[in-house]
């Protein structure tokens, strides 16, 4: 009897026994297998076969169905998901349903059906360039057929930009036919060594031909690269032509960025450039469109994958190079569940394919510039803006004694005033959504409070209601204050809702923008954003950190910050490391083409030696000596850390079992601190009250062992069943 070890989608960090069928053959492990669990039946991963087992024979139930003949994940993934489960302390089944497609967990084949494809017909190949001049449409398609001699599925072709129409007509021209595959092997994963560029590359400065030189020429396999660009200086021309190298040797590449709403407009750019399939994976797909670039990917027909965090584990059939664009950006962390980044994953990736990486950022975490420094990744700067354009002026405005009015100074609406005179445009840059963070009484002074959160819910307008941004809960909003009955309850405080509604009035004439979660949840919303800002002519654009993050705005002058005080006394200990990020970043948005740009920043701290060395010297310096303040405290990037959580509906069994861990580590692992354990910042979210525990060492090896052994102790706890808690490896957030 054959016994296979199996993973399956459950939070427990062990595997799971069951019979294999008879005369099936030894199995190769990370293969698919339907299995009952419980009463249900799930998908689980083969992790090895066995003779023997730990679990009684007649106990042992038996594999219902194996799904594939190879394994689903490459060897290098495989052993990414291994890595990845053991390092971020989390259960191996689980993380491996999450690394594929909803559709490859519910147990779809790997391979779709052989789809046609369309070649060219021998009077096709011989035909003019010429011969369809008065067709663009038809042109288009043939020449993307002529760079492809292999043929092209349909859904390639779509993945191009070429209509089925186009298609059609050139068939019915003589010019090329469709052949319809009997079998799989008739499907070949086509390559671009010859890849001919839709659009020409842009020329480069001396800074990035120096950049490129270096990428190019570097010898082959692993290597990370941090191409560190002030904003604006073309660091994506030089990710672009850098592609386009490893394009043509046949090989793959997979660019992460860090927000949904980047993606769009990275692809359509992508696309412009390259004759080859780019697509994208990102969680606005449905499930069927994930699973279909998912397949292109792992089959080598699509030549670029652009996504967000999740696509790090898309299956590459040839890779050659990854790319993480903003590599500093805090949504590369997964917050909730399997507690991974993106971008530390992805260096670990690269290493096991032996493929070069690049991390391109105006602002290097401190990690990445600690790696940097230490020499374990090679480093290229980009200190001027590309094509003749200047850094932005940038100015503190001190608001002390100052009348605000809608959050902004006198100073910040006479420039803004002056700017969209010129036909220029102006970004409000507001990281707080909705219409105003609190509700009050001006009667008695009570506020609005969250029910299930200690959290004040935000009010909105459109629709009107009071809505929890921590745990999701909505209300309308009273009528009368519940502490003394009065009517006279206002908003306090100004959010992005307020402030677009508020400078529509002010500048009547004046199209105003408001970019935020809200403004763009509909589907095409955000598309259709960004088309109406590239137009011609003045106009305000007031959004929150989806603004900030790499995007080209060149008619954007002026850049007002009205609140740039909350990072810098964050309980947080990366609360001024992200600060800076952010206010290099927004300021980096003004001035990206010809004309000059000016960034105002309203602080009540002008004096804040954080804000005088960023805006005097430049975030390196600034990133220095907060990397100086790091190492001079014990912290991260200089130690490791591990955050535990947990929570239930009454704080006793929380505390009373962090308690119990605290005194354990203390007294068996002199080599692992434990902080705590202390109420988390928000002590009770979605009706659970919380309790933290901070683990840290100078060393990464004693850290991982001590946690080994306290997922141990967790699981074998019985007080550990009475809350819900998780390991968070390396936190980037301490909330």
């Amino acid at each position: 009897m054959s016994i296979a070890h199996l993973a399956l989608p459950s939070p427990l960090r062990h595997g799971f026994d069951y019979r294999l069928p008879e005369g099936g053959g030894e199995l190769p492990a990370g293969v698919r297998v339907r299995a009952p669990f419980g009463r249900r039946e799930v998908i689980g991963w083969l992790l090895h076969e066995s003779a023997q087992t730990t679990v009684p024979v007649a106990k042992l139930r038996a594999v219902l169905a194996v799904l594939d003949e190879q394994p689903a994940l490459n060897p290098a993934l495989w052993q990414l998901a291994l890595w990845t489960a053991r390092y971020y302390q989390h259960a191996l089944g689980d993380a491996l349903t999450q690394m594929v497609p909803a559709l490859i967990r519910q147990g779809e084949p790997l391979r779709a059906a052989p789809e046609p494809l369309w070649q060219l017909t021998a009077r096709g190949i011989a035909l003019a360039a010429d011969g369809l001049s008065r067709a663009p449409k038809q042109l288009a398609a043939w020449q993307v057929l002529k760079a492809h001699e292999q043929g092209l599925t349909e859904t390639t072709c779509r993945a191009l930009a070429i209509t089925r129409d186009a298609l059609k007509a050139l068939n019915d021209k003589g010019l090329a036919h469709c052949l319809q595959p009997t079998t799989r092997d008739e499907m070949t994963a086509p390559s671009w060594p010859n890849l001919g560029l839709a659009q020409p590359e842009l020329s480069l400065n001396d800074e990035q031909a120096v950049a490129l030189q270096a990428l190019t020429q570097a010898p082959a396999g692993f290597c990370v690269w941090l191409l560190q660009g002030v904003t604006g200086s073309g660091k994506t021309e030089v990710y672009l032509q850098h592609i386009a190298h490893v394009l043509r040797s046949g090989r793959q590449v997979l660019v992460l960025v860090p927000e949904i709403g980047l993606t769009p407009q990275t692809v359509a750019r992508f696309q412009a450039r390259f004759r080859c399939p780019v697509l994208a994976l990102h969680s606005g797909l449905s499930d069927r469109e994930r699973l279909n670039a998912w397949r292109q990917a792992r089959e080598g027909r699509a030549g670029i994958v652009i996504g967000t965090r999740s696509a790090v584990f898309t299956p590459l059939a040839r890779p050659g190079l990854m790319v993480i664009d903003e590599e500093h950006d805090l949504s590369f962390k997964q917050q909730e569940g399997f507690r991974y980044h993106g971008r530390d994953v992805a260096v670990r990736r690269a290493q096991l394919e032996n493929i070069p990486i690049v991390l391109g950022s105006a602002t290097p975490s401190l990690e990445t510039l600690a790696n940097a420094q230490a020499g374990r990744y090679r480093r290229l700067e980009l200190k001027q803006r590309a094509g003749g354009a200047r850094a932005p002026r940038v100015r503190c405005v001190d608001l002390r004694g100052q009348v605000l009015l809608d959050g902004l100074c006198a100073a910040a609406r006479a420039a803004m005033t002056e700017t969209l005179a010129r036909g220029e445009q102006v970004l409000v840059f507001l990281n707080r959504r909705g219409f105003a963070p609190i509700m009050l009484c001006h009667a008695c002074g009570w506020q609005a409070g969250c029910a299930r959160c200690d959290a004040k819910p935000t009010l909105h307008r459109a629709p009107m209601r009071l809505q929890c941004h921590h745990c999701g809960s909505e209300s309308a909003p009273p009528r009368h204050c519940p502490d003394c009955g009065s009517s006279d309850l206002r908003p306090a405080g100004v959010g992005t809702e307020r402030l677009a509604d508020a400078l529509s009035q002010h500048f009547a004439d004046t199209p105003v923008h408001r970019v935020d979660r809200d403004s763009t949840r509909r589907k095409g919303s955000f598309d259709a954003l960004m088309t109406a800002i590239a137009q011609p002519g003045p106009a305000i654009l007031v959004g929150t950190q989806m603004l900030a993050k790499g995007h080209h705005f060149p008619n954007v002058t002026l850049v007002v910050i009205p609140d740039s005080d909350g990072g810098l006394f964050s309980a947080d200990f990366r609360g001024p490391e992200r600060l800076a990020q952010q206010l290099v970043q927004v300021s980096g948005r003004a001035g990206r083409a010809e004309k000059p740009g000016t960034v105002l920043v309203q602080t009540h701290q002008p004096e804040h030696p954080l804000l005088q060395q960023l805006f005097s010297q430049g975030y390196d310096a600034c990133a220095q000596t907060l990397l100086h303040e790091r190492q001079l405290m014990g912290l991260p990037p200089v130690a490791s850390m591990a955050l535990l959580r947990a929570e239930a509906p009454h704080t006793e069994a929380p505390l009373r079992l962090l308690s119990d861990l605290a005194h354990w580590l203390r007294e068996d692992e002199p080599l692992v601190q434990a902080w705590g354990p202390m109420p988390a910042p928000m002590a009770r979210k979605a009706g659970m009250h919380r309790w933290h525990l901070l683990l840290k060492s100078a060393e990464r090896k004693p850290l991982h062992l001590a946690l080994a052994r306290v997922v141990a102790w967790l699981e074998a706890e019985p007080e550990a069943r009475r809350v819900r808690w998780s390991i968070d490896i390396d936190p980037q957030e301490l909330g």
